[in-house]
């Protein structure tokens, strides 16, 4: 077993774990551990945006988790796929930049976590973001390392879109992570100069030739090193090999919702009585690791076009134009290449509270089923109508001791009726949308077919055809030491131990109204600021 020691380690090189490597390493005199257990992302499948359409269904990149088989799914594994390479999962999502609403983190910080209020948190949101969208102003911000844009070469289908959208109701809106959240919107995307620019390459990549940073790839964490109660090291696998790393000042956990939990558990912190009949020693007691998972449950309204220069799809003249596509994306990085598919957000509320919407719109140029698992022939375009606050509670479990074996993932989708009450009449909402005049010329025939007047169809066809949004938050929750589920308190420090902390999505107490790539990386800005501080 190799041994070696730095001033911090942090376990998982996703989209928390790079800022926080990244920005510790901005000092000279302060040496940091970066411990992932993916490879590299210098791959042409993350840095061509289109690329992560093949990354998700073939599991490339991913550590390709299912669920466990979901009730409120008739039975069916729901998927998950997570990023298991440099960057984790900002190398393999959709590249929509969103924020949130103020009013999640009013909750957060009602919920006992000071310092995590909207006007606490705004400050790190424009320091990671470098804007080339609105340019610097009260809600954003210029000169960070995410870079943050609008589409280099949209497909004309948006503007359809969004004025289907104006004929019911929703308004236009400039900037859903400005003033108001509410309207329809072109997305927002981590995007530079028509590549995906992921956490590794905003936060790790300029600080890689410095000696006080030290990358370790293929790295599987196995476990975090105690002395009593104080988080000394961790222990990690690489083709079988076992080696460990110590930690003089902190062990920075960034293992994401499943990871970061899994790892914890592993290592003898959790519910004792899970971790006692797995055989593992308890180390400490904290029976919110692996509760509270919460995630957006999404379906999707898929239509056939015969207009096949906007809508991706597969056919003999298709293929052609994504061949051309290819090419000039090589020579200019423009064109098909460059989309997130998902190109259109809209944010409404089926309960007329413009302040705090609760469904997400997202238009997606392309047929997507099933996470593009099952194809179709011809060319088409999809709604994806997503859940922003369920109220619905999961959880994340260990299936054995062994740390390569995969957790057992439940995310309850639908376990609380009010759940796809929301989704049906979000849904009824998204059909309205997709039926308006403005998308008559683009609209075929709807692949499931559904009325928007029968509730019980609608009930049924989400049951067989919804699924995560990727989104999956909230198993080591921040909340004081009263609160019998919190893992982390508002300085995100694990309750109980010393010199360990959990940094990313995990730690959110509720999720956000939107994406979650953004809201991570605050939350690693934040942490960084607290680390410093601490030290």
């Amino acid at each position: 077993m190799l041994h070696s020691e730095f001033d911090y380690v942090v376990v998982g090189g996703g989209s928390a774990g790079c800022c926080v490597a990244g920005r510790l390493s901005e000092d000279l005199s302060t040496t940091v551990c970066l411990l992932e257990a993916g490879g590299s992302d210098d791959s042409v499948l993350v840095r061509a945006p289109l690329g992560f359409a093949a990354t998700a269904p073939f599991k490339i990149n991913s550590w390709g988790y299912n669920t466990i088989p979901q009730a409120g799914f008739n039975g069916r594994e729901g998927f998950q796929p997570r990023g298991k390479v440099m960057g984790g999962s900002s190398s393999v999502n959709a590249m929509v930049y969103t924020r949130g609403n103020a009013n999640d983190y009013q909750q957060w910080a009602q919920l006992g976590n000071e310092g995590w209020s909207y006007q606490d948190v705004l400050p790190y949101f424009k320091k990671a973001e470098n804007n080339e969208c609105f340019g610097a102003n009260h809600y954003r911000g210029v000169g960070g390392p995410l870079n943050v844009s609008f589409l280099r070469s949209p497909s004309p289908l948006n503007n359809a879109f969004m004025k289907a959208c104006n004929e019911q109701g929703i308004p236009t809106n400039p900037d859903y992570n400005g003033a108001q959240q509410f309207g329809v919107s072109p997305g927002q995307v981590t995007q530079k100069g028509g590549e995906r620019w992921n956490a590794a390459r905003a936060y790790v990549d300029p600080h890689r030739h410095q000696d006080n940073l030290k990358v370790i790839s293929h790295a599987h964490a196995t476990q975090i090193v105690f002395e009593g109660k104080r988080a000394v090291g961790i222990q990690y696998s690489v083709n079988g090999v076992l080696h460990e790393v110590k930690a003089r000042k902190e062990v920075i956990v960034s293992g994401g919702s499943f990871g970061s939990p899994q790892l914890l558990m592993l290592s003898g912190v959790g519910p004792a009585q899970h971790l006692q009949s797995l055989g593992i020693p308890l180390v400490h007691e904290l029976p919110g690791v692996g509760q509270n998972l919460q995630d957006h449950v999404t379906t999707v309204l898929i239509y056939k076009t015969h207009k096949i220069n906007e809508a991706m799809g597969f056919s003999i003249r298709g293929t052609w134009n994504f061949i051309k596509a290819i090419f000039e994306w090589r020579s200019k990085r423009t064109g098909w290449v460059t989309s997130n598919v998902s190109e259109t957000q809209g944010f409404v509320s089926t309960q007329g509270n413009q302040d705090h919407p609760d469904i997400q719109l997202a238009l997606c140029t392309g047929i997507v089923d099933d996470h593009a698992r099952k194809m179709h022939w011809g060319h088409g375009y999809t709604l994806h109508v997503t859940l922003m606050r369920p109220k619905s509670r999961g959880t994340l479990t260990l299936a054995s001791r062994n740390p390569m074996d995969k957790p057992l993932i439940d995310p309850a989708f639908f376990k609380d009726p009010e759940d796809i009450n929301t989704l049906i009449a979000g849904t009824q909402l998204g059909l309205d949308i997709m039926n308006s005049e403005a998308l008559k010329s683009y609209r075929g025939k709807m692949i499931y077919p559904v009325d928007r007047n029968r509730v019980e169809d609608i009930r049924s066809f989400l049951r067989d055809h919804s699924d995560t949004e990727y989104h999956p938050v909230g198993t080591c929750k921040m909340g004081p030491a009263s609160d019998p589920l919190a893992v982390v308190d508002a300085h995100l420090k694990v309750h109980g131990l010393h010199n360990l902390r959990v940094i990313d999505a995990s730690v959110m107490p509720n999720l956000v109204t939107g994406n979650t790539n953004a809201p991570t990386i605050m939350i690693a800005e934040k942490g960084v600021d607290l680390l410093r501080a601490a030290a």
